[in-house]
């Protein structure tokens, strides 16, 4: 069962991922700052903290059916890593290195506080 809560989560984040990306692309033709994934990517810590504070898993998630659908399957396929270091890389080859260090901490120390901030504020809010 959990393996199909993941794919299921999984498609359904990856679309929301391709879609929301298209979107941002479409007002932004610029070259530098890959602006889209960065977006995606803070957005998605921002809501998995929101799910985790409201939604507490208990003590084992990964038997929780709905901690596997949405923080595993839509959150996890919403927000891309692999993306990440692909632009990253990208930035670093066209010696774009202001780009590289601002898409880098802004994506890192971002998604890193936004997920705590939603996730403490939940919390307190509930």
């Amino acid at each position: 069962m959990s393996i199909t809560l993941v794919a299921i989560g999984g498609a359904i984040g990856a679309v929301l991922r391709y879609l929301l990306g298209l979107f941002i692309m479409s007002k932004r033709h610029k070259e530098g700052l890959p602006i889209a994934m960065l977006i995606v990517n803070i957005l998605g810590a921002f809501g998995l903290g929101i799910f985790i504070g409201i939604y507490n898993p208990g003590p084992e998630p990964l038997q929780n059916s709905l901690y596997v659908l949405f923080s595993i399957g839509v959150f996890g396929a919403f927000t891309t890593f692999s993306t990440f270091s692909v632009e990253a890389m990208q930035l670093i080859q066209r010696r774009q290195f202001k780009f590289f260090w601002t898409y880098v901490l802004v994506s890192v120390l971002g998604s890193i506080i936004l997920f705590g901030l939603s996730f403490a504020v939940t919390v307190q809010l509930l």
